[in-house]
């Protein structure tokens, strides 16, 4: 997993339990539980509905158990008897047994093809586990792999910048290049991330610490900077509106805004005030 950065990276079992807790309340699953994966062990750090503590802080090796397999197969598997079941291992049928478990769904959270997590929903009856519920577990855990992405792809971003502060060769350009694509990560982020890929925009452009940026000073929509960070790149209008999944004709409203705030005839010249309002880096 990436180094933490201390701004954006929360703890990533928290989004895990909260989507737990979603799937609960949508789903009414009574069982569910779930956690990171470290190397190739799973440890079992979330949970909802349990009511011993067999499960809790269990270790789950790769290929055992229904949740190991789920792990080597990168896929959702699931059992209605798991008791019976002959499909899988019984390396951990006394915390399971002892919970009253028979139906059984386990989901890896994929990132970038590999298992980071992994989700469980269950049943003390023998009714498979589908419909409704599998899809929010299953949906659960394309969340949290988006999540996850981004959250890796910022922790990549943000050492460069960190590079840069330790007196490594980190050229303007990049820094630019970093910002753009925060920003454009925000774009599609879920929202609890949004303000925070943002917040770490700004910090790449030093917002707020030009002279004169006081009160009074120009002050541009999210949108705004979206759009003139992509053309800081070079990228024409038709590129930026396709990296922003805008049409081209918003792309020039929200430049033609911009420039009134700012007090600038050409693109170019907008780029060139945010630039010294530190607005974009």
């Amino acid at each position: 997993m990436s180094a933490a950065s201390p701004l954006l990276r929360p703890r990533d079992g928290d989004a895990l339990r909260a989507e737990l807790r979603r799937v609960a309340a949508l789903g009414g699953v009574p069982v569910l539980f779930g956690g990171e994966i470290h190397e190739d062990t799973l440890l079992i750090s979330e949970y909802y509905g349990l009511r011993t503590a067999g499960l809790r802080g269990l270790a789950v090796r790769s290929s055992s158990g229904l949740g190991g397999a789920s792990m080597v197969a990168g896929r959702p598997l699931a059992v209605a008897d798991y008791r019976n079941a002959s499909s899988i291992t019984h390396d951990y049928d006394g915390p399971v047994l002892s919970e009253g478990i028979r139906s059984v769904l386990a989901v890896p959270v994929l990132v970038d093809g590999q298992a980071r997590a992994m989700l469980y929903g269950a049943y003390r009856t023998g009714a498979p586990f589908g419909g409704r519920a599998a899809d929010l577990v299953v949906e659960s855990a394309r969340r949290l792999s988006e999540e996850f992405r981004i959250r890796d792809e910022v922790d990549r971003r943000l050492r460069m910048r960190d590079a840069q502060s330790a007196g490594g060769q980190v050229s303007d350009e990049q820094i630019r290049e970093v910002h753009a694509e925060l920003r454009l990560l925000a774009v599609t982020a879920p929202p609890p991330l949004q303000d925070r890929l943002r917040a770490l925009a700004d910090t790449l452009s030093g917002t707020g610490t030009e002279p004169g940026a006081g009160p009074g000073a120009a002050t541009l929509a999210p949108r705004e900077l979206d759009v003139l960070a992509q053309v800081a790149l070079g990228c024409t209008n038709a590129e930026a509106a396709q990296r922003l999944s805008l049409k081209p004709e918003t792309v020039k409203s929200y430049l033609r805004s911009a420039a009134t705030k700012l007090g600038t005839r050409t693109r170019y010249e907008s780029v060139s005030k945010a630039r010294r309002l530190h607005l974009i880096p």
